[in-house]
């Protein structure tokens, strides 16, 4: 009887226990807190634009691109894809959280934070793009054109002892999808993780940043912008200050938080909010402009707005006629948000090879075929350091340092004999494009390695810049 008693007790506690988990998830649903929103919805957008811009498998995806990193509230997430609407849904556990994301049509996809379709820039809700299931992406076949050596083309022809070089993991880093070597204008090695080819497109993250300051550079170049060019507030207020050249250097004094471990002003402004610029924008100055560098993706994409409104055009336009047309990048998508701005902080997919291209193109001063797409001067102004940044950063959204957390304040290239003239196009989770002109140099490297596995770039470059005539 007694041991009766006692399993009836431990059964009425479990089953409380299971009654107060079935209302503490129910109490989740209705409001879940913040941090799972920015989760759902990371991990519904991530998933989206992997899916319908690269021809990736969903399931796939998600373990890899959003699981493999170690976060725990993203180990919990799981998706569904609506590819008759083009749609991806997200939350922990499938249900907590609301993630949603959504497709367009030449447009890559665009996270919904509030659910609602409605008014979304790009997309008709009541005429859905009805997408096919989602497959693995095909080369189309050869073109005459496509037929042409590389950067014009897409033939390629590697040395195999580079490319056996580039594709030890000791060098090129944990999880590499892509490495590129480009000398003396030509690729000269090339290298795919499994999986991965050089039709796939690749989210670059924060090297987005760097072709942001190049659509700049048209605008200035059409004299449209010029680097002094103020008003970008209404007159009398404190930020009317602001000039285009403090946002290009981060140093526009903006209050921002760039933490990406909670809920913080990045992760807000990429997964919480429908108009990424405004929100931006309504930021108080925390230091006098341009005597604080304060690294800032909201900076990129108030300067992602700018470019949109003095350009014209649909979203895509700007970036398509003055940059992507131009350096033959056919793959290139800048991802815009729900008011239909350009994501110009993080959210640029590309070949590895039109990457490529686009560190070649800055390697060349911005002069493509020789004709100048960018004012003279510009390059070189981009890659000069913001002195408030302790020489790390430059003034066109460029690092002049390779990442490096275990030496803050110093610069770490110096150790691997690295060339003074290198800048770095830098991105979250170990993207990177080295750019040496002194060699007549450009790396990519594309992947998928958390910071926390302390992966130093240095030592690629420093063993292809040895293997080099």
């Amino acid at each position: 009887m007694a041991t009766a008693a006692k399993l009836q007790r431990i059964a009425l506690a479990l089953g409380a226990i299971a009654a107060l988990v079935a209302v503490l998830l129910l109490a989740l649903s209705a409001r879940p807190p913040e941090l799972l929103r920015v989760g759902a919805n990371y991990a519904a957008k991530i998933v989206c634009s992997n899916v319908y811009l690269a021809g990736r498998d969903p399931d796939e995806v998600l373990r890899d691109d959003v699981q493999a990193p170690g976060v725990a509230l993203l180990r919990l997430m799981r998706v569904s894809v609506d590819p008759a609407r083009g749609l991806v849904r997200s939350g922990l556990f499938g249900f907590i959280g609301d993630g949603l994301a959504a497709v367009r049509p030449d447009r890559g996809c665009v996270a919904v934070p509030d659910g609602n379709l409605a008014g979304i820039s790009g997309l008709d809700p009541m005429h859905p793009p009805g997408l096919a299931a989602p497959q693995p992406a095909v080369p189309e076949p050869p073109s005459a054109e496509a037929a042409s050596d590389w950067p014009d083309g897409e033939t390629v022809r590697t040395d195999p002892v580079l490319d056996r070089l580039i594709a030890d993991d000791a060098l090129s880093g944990p999880s590499t999808r892509a490495v590129i070597v480009v000398h003396d204008g030509r690729i000269v090695a090339e290298h795919y993780g499994s999986g991965f080819d050089a039709h796939m497109p690749q989210l670059g993250w924060s090297m987005t940043k760097s072709v942001m300051a190049g659509l700049v550079g048209t605008l200035l170049e059409d004299g449209r912008l010029g680097l002094t060019t103020s008003g970008l507030w209404p007159a009398g207020d404190t930020r009317a200050a602001i000039k285009i050249r403090d946002l290009l250097a981060m140093s526009s004094g903006l209050e921002w938080n760039e933490g990406y471990g909670a809920v913080s002003d990045v992760t807000r402004m990429l997964f919480l909010e429908r108009d990424m610029a405004a929100f931006a924008r309504e930021h108080p100055l925390a230091h006098p402009v341009g005597s604080f560098w304060n690294y800032s993706s909201g900076s990129a994409v108030i300067l992602s707005r700018l470019v949109q409104d003095t350009a014209g055009g649909s979203p895509a336009s700007p970036a398509r006629a003055r940059l992507f047309d131009p350096l033959g990048m056919r793959s290139a998508v800048i991802e815009a948000d729900a008011r239909g701005t350009l994501v110009g902080s993080s959210f640029m997919y590309a070949t590895p090879r039109d990457w490529a291209r686009y560190g070649q193109f800055l390697l060349q001063q911005g002069v493509w075929h020789g004709q100048a797409l960018l004012p003279p001067g510009y390059v070189a102004l981009m890659a000069t350091p913001v002195a408030a940044s302790r020489g790390q950063y430059g003034q066109g959204l460029v690092w002049l340092w390779g990442s490096d957390a275990e030496t803050p304040g110093q610069n770490p290239d110096a150790a691997f004999g690295i060339p003074p003239d290198t800048f770095w196009m830098e991105g979250h989770d170990g993207q990177f494009i080295a750019i040496i002109a002194s060699r007549e140099l450009v790396i990519v490297r594309l992947g998928l390695t958390p910071s926390r596995l302390h992966y130093r770039p240095q030592t690629l470059v420093k063993a292809v810049l040895a293997a080099l005539p």
